[in-house]
């Protein structure tokens, strides 16, 4: 049998279990419901950090810095145990492209999650639009007053790359936390955001960024938001390979894709006396 990832299982030392959960990723009927997961964290995910700004806007402060970066570290961790297990939550397009550079998600797999996660940033936006009306910037993503584009694009490359560092290193065999990566996870969102969001607006996904533009039709910073994060995946990527080696081994694979209970083989254990 061959991994999704297009490794022989045998060379990963799986389990009959994780064998058969590998069989059951590969089964495409259930794509639907990842790609569904993926929309509904990423609406939620986007729905409160560009909301933030909207809500902060319109009542004049009352939100906060504080409350703005802090609110989607929270969500994130959120939707990662809620249903983490059911598409692994990337909730970001470069976290998807990580994933598939470290050999534990399929590239086929990529572009849907993408468009998923673009679509639910879209539609977040829109029911900013459809409840306020136009403000705050809509949940725009722009660098600061007091800071260029070019400041912000390295800042942003630096933030990914912690980011992307952080969701490889807790997802890997050799430093998998379980449901613990949830708050490694927004616990850097929050982090970073406290220190960099007046520069750049610590972003970290194009997703949050491109949804929110498309929707507003202005597009004037959004290759900061673009390469600046594509570059830091790259050099979180290359990292995680001088770190740890290639691939996140098994809990990796399981972390990227997701395991739902629907998928988990049941197990039969031998009871020759048929004994209840």
């Amino acid at each position: 049998m061959i991994i999704s990832a297009g490794r022989d299982v045998g060379h990963l030392g799986l389990s009959p279990r994780d064998r058969g959960w590998v069989h059951e990723f590969n089964n495409r009927n259930r794509e639907w419901t990842r790609l569904g997961a993926e929309m509904f964290g990423t609406y939620f995910l986007v729905l409160v950090a560009a909301g933030a700004g909207t809500v902060d806007s319109l009542t004049h402060g009352d939100v906060g810095r504080g409350a703005s970066v802090t609110a989607p570290g929270l969500m994130v961790a959120a939707i990662i145990l809620f249903m983490g297990a059911v598409s692994g939550a990337h909730l970001n397009p470069l976290v998807s492209v990580a994933f598939a550079l470290r050999g534990d998600f399929p590239w086929r797999r990529v572009p849907g999650y993408v468009l998923a996660q673009l679509l639910g940033a879209i539609l977040a936006s829109l029911t900013l639009i459809a409840v306020f009306g136009p403000h705050g910037g809509n949940g725009e993503t722009v660098p600061g007053p007091a800071f260029t584009d070019s400041q912000a694009l390295v800042v942003e490359a630096l933030l990914t790359m912690g980011l992307v560092s952080t969701i490889l290193g807790s997802a890997s065999g050799a430093q998998n936390i379980g449901s613990f990566s949830a708050i490694a996870v927004g616990a850097y969102i929050i982090l970073a955001g406290l220190w960099a969001s007046p520069v750049s607006g610590a972003s970290m996904n194009p997703a949050r960024t491109v949804g929110p533009d498309l929707v507003r039709g202005d597009f004037t910073h959004t290759w900061v938001y673009l390469l600046g994060p594509l570059s830091g995946m790259l050099l979180a990527v290359g990292s995680a390979y001088l770190l740890r080696g290639p691939g996140g081994g098994p809990t990796g694979t399981k972390a990227a894709q997701g395991t739902p209970n629907s998928e988990q083989p049941i197990q039969r254990h031998p009871n020759p006396d048929n004994r209840l």
